[in-house]
């Protein structure tokens, strides 16, 4: 598995768009923000004072009792009564446009490949052993954060990365800024070139 360092000159003659080292900045924060806000289920939910378990009855009556002034058990003010603006179901998720998405990419990758951090090689096929996967992977890179991208893999390549802590696989179709940003080094597999091309156009 001979590997090369992909330089800004390879991503032009694959067609991959790389963004300027101060354009995008943007981009890629609101989309890493976004990522996180859609992964938020917004389930938290306190009950305010119509819905905790009670009735209405008054505690106790009005005049008389030199206590202040008090409805049923339910109010805020009292253990075990409603909660007043407490958390409520909500949809936390943000769209960001395609135009953004793009740029966010292009800035990452046009990071990533300025710093030498980006790695091709012609093909990644394992024979299912995990011995194997860890020997091709450090031969080329340093074993720390390695994402290694192709536009698919095999059944026995995702056995063999299975059980490896610090190596992901992912498609060239699914990958994203948030992966790329937790990435130390990256290897790139050639097939994977043309859909990046598409993705950054």
């Amino acid at each position: 598995m001979p590997a090369k360092t992909f330089t800004a000159d390879d991503a032009q003659s694959a067609n991959i768009q790389l963004a300027e080292a101060d354009k995008g900045g943007q981009a890629v924060h609101d989309l890493v923000t976004a990522y996180r806000a859609n992964r938020r289920t917004g389930s938290a939910n306190s009950k305010t004072r119509g819905e905790v378990r009670g009735n209405n009855k008054k505690i106790y009556k009005q005049k008389g009792t030199g206590n202040a002034r008090h409805g049923d058990k339910r109010a805020p003010i009292f253990v075990g009564g409603g909660v007043v603006f407490g958390p409520r179901p909500r949809d936390y998720s943000k769209k960001v446009p395609k135009s953004v998405r793009k740029l966010a990419l292009r800035r990452v990758l046009g990071d990533l490949v300025r710093e030498g951090a980006v790695k091709t090689v012609p093909s990644f096929s394992i024979d299912g052993k995990t011995k194997s996967f860890i020997a091709a992977v450090t031969a080329e890179v340093e074993p720390k954060k390695v994402l290694i991208v192709a536009k698919a893999f095999d059944d026995k390549t995702y056995l063999a990365a299975r059980n490896v802590q610090w190596a992901e696989l992912r498609t060239a179709d699914s990958l994203n800024v948030e992966e790329l940003l937790h990435a130390n080094s990256i290897i790139l597999v050639e097939d994977a070139l043309e859909t990046l091309a598409k993705r950054t156009a």
